[in-house]
């Protein structure tokens, strides 16, 4: 687990840093700009996509549709823990964004530092194609 080690410029102060910064290549600007964090073992991790994401923001681009809020639970972080008893819990938020069903079977397929989930139906007993 990580700890964020400053808050991140945003909005208009976010865009008038990088145009101070343009001697710096793009990780070093992020950094800057506090995407950033630091590990249990003081190694330092370069935030790109929500440096990016922050400057779409910033400049009113936005390339998610609108979700609509319910207003009930937590908002999908898509950052998940292993459990104390090993367990990976894929919570409900996940699940409802891509309309899966209760009996909706998966293929897991493990790989180096990753875990690979292959919708195997539909829910109508078709196949589904990546």
């Amino acid at each position: 687990m990580t700890e964020t080690a400053t808050a991140p410029l945003t909005g208009k102060e976010l865009l008038q840093k990088v145009k101070e910064l343009t001697h710096l290549n793009k990780r070093e600007t992020a950094k800057e700009c506090g995407y950033y964090s630091t590990t249990k073992t003081g190694k330092t991790r370069i935030d790109l996509t929500g440096f990016y994401d922050a400057l779409l923001a910033a400049r009113g681009i936005s390339l998610e549709p609108e979700k609509k809020k319910d207003g009930r639970g937590r908002e999908a972080t898509y950052r998940v823990s292993v459990h104390k008893n090993g367990q990976i819990v894929i919570g409900a938020a996940y699940t409802q964004e891509m309309g899966l069903q209760p009996g909706d079977e998966f293929e897991i397929k493990v790989g180096y530092k990753h875990i690979h989930l292959k919708q195997l139906s539909d829910g109508n007993g078709a196949d589904e194609e990546e």
